[in-house]
């Protein structure tokens, strides 16, 4: 009898795992994900910035599985594990399984204040995304017909708050977008009145790299009218703003992208955790304990001479490939292998033409950066149509400077719905950054 592999996961990870042990048939494979679809997470922020949409970077996961014929897929969301048993109870049965695979990825962290997460929405889904392009847009719309200088100044502020490679792209593009349609398409704001702000908590960006490529970071966010704020924590979100230490900043549109957090299927399994709460795995991605047990990506902590392997699409795609291939090993009866990572370097890129790229110690930054990072996120994406679509609208974004992405989305979908009263025009804060 074949032996079941479950997979909790769609990500990167998850479905490099599901295609290997498709292409070898020896395995009944069931991967479980609570949407239907592959998100390239890399390119989200463009969705989020209106140069690209949803399709352009997501694919049904049923669709890229569909000619593996033992390969079966369900839209379910995983509730909990028992590894003793050898079952994954989800939110519409249980699947037992010989083999596990964790690769249920990562959500944001907001250090203990989950109440700001409807203030500050994240950027890890699609509907964050389209949430983000629609407080954005709806703040150029409203800030057309306002009046008032101190409300159009608040609607047209945006504040980024994280300085990684999520937060520095998010704030380029964000700063772009604010200042090409500004002068484009609207009659009543000054071009030069929207502010993007990003904050940072250490006392650089992209803390990752090399300080030489986070100098750089710096300098090209500058050139495109970033205010960079380091040593600077968010001590507060309101729907006014941002309050700091020292100052409060009034602000329309707050975009959060600080810190992650595993899993919280993690916390059930009954397994050591590190402090991030990150499952810690043994040599070969296995559970200690339970051998037929794989944690991989986000959630898995994997130790290196020079420390855990970050979390990213990189890690994850070589961890399912590994852990498809030790599963095959296993029943062809050969002995596991140890997992080792090719580290192919890592890039942020910083707008249109600019970008930082570290591979093993060769630094570069600017435009062939951005050529490389143009090539590599291309052929990561998923699917012929979906490079061929990406690379069109990069084309056209480049050589128009225009976003072919830019439509309100509404959270109604009835027609008929009454129109709401408008609201009272909210008081100037004064006290301000």
């Amino acid at each position: 009898m074949e032996p079941r592999v479950v997979i909790i996961g769609g990500g990167f990870g998850g479905l490099r795992a599901a295609q290997a042990l498709g292409r070898s048939g020896q395995a009944q494979v069931t991967l479980i994900d609570k949407r239907n679809h592959h998100l390239f997470q890399p390119l989200l922020y463009q969705v989020a910035t209106a140069s690209l949409n949803p399709s352009d970077i997501a694919v049904p996961i049923r669709q890229v599985l569909a000619h593996y014929r033992k390969v079966s897929v369900r839209m379910e969301a995983a509730v909990s594990i028992d590894l003793a048993g050898k079952v994954v109870v989800t939110d519409a049965g249980r699947h037992p399984y010989e083999y596990l695979i964790l690769a249920a990825g990562a959500s944001h962290s907001y250090f203990g204040h989950p109440e700001w997460e409807e203030l500050a929405p994240g950027l890890k889904t699609v509907e964050q995304a389209l949430e983000i392009r629609r407080r954005a847009l709806t703040a150029f719309e409203q800030a057309e017909k306002e009046s008032d200088p101190h409300i159009q100044a608040r609607l047209l502020t945006f504040v980024v708050i994280g300085g990684g490679p999520t937060g520095v792209e998010m704030a380029g593009a964000l700063a772009e977008l604010a200042h090409a349609i500004a002068a484009s398409d609207f009659r009543n704001i000054n071009p030069a009145m929207p502010r993007v702000i990003l904050l940072q908590g250490g006392d650089r960006v992209l803390p990752q790299f090399a300080p030489d490529l986070s100098a750089k970071a710096k300098a090209a966010l500058e050139r495109k009218g970033v205010e960079v704020r380091l040593d600077k924590l968010a001590k507060d979100i309101t729907p006014e703003g941002v309050r700091l230490d020292d100052a409060f900043i009034p602000a329309a549109n707050v975009i959060w992208a600080a810190g992650v957090k595993p899993a919280a299927i993690n916390k059930g399994l009954g397994v050591p955790l590190d402090r991030e709460g990150r499952v810690i795995v043994g040599p070969d991605m296995s559970l200690p304990g339970h051998p037929d047990a794989f944690v991989i990506g986000d959630q898995a902590h994997f130790d290196t001479p020079t420390g855990p392997l970050p979390g990213l699409a990189p890690v994850a795609m070589q961890q399912g490939v590994h852990v498809a291939a030790n599963i095959l090993r296993e029943i062809d009866g050969k002995a596991r292998k140890h997992f080792k990572y090719l580290d192919k370097g890592t890039m942020a890129v910083i707008g249109r033409s600019f970008a930082v790229t570290d591979f093993h110690g060769i630094r570069i930054g600017g435009y062939f950066a951005w050529l490389m990072w143009l090539f590599v996120h291309i052929m990561y994406l998923v699917g012929h149509r979906n490079r061929i679509i990406v690379l069109i609208n990069w084309a056209w974004s480049y050589l128009t400077f225009k976003r072919g992405a830019r439509l309100i989305t509404s959270k109604g979908w009835k027609e008929n719905e009454p129109v709401p009263a408008p609201k009272p025009a909210t008081a100037p804060v004064t006290a301000s950054a």
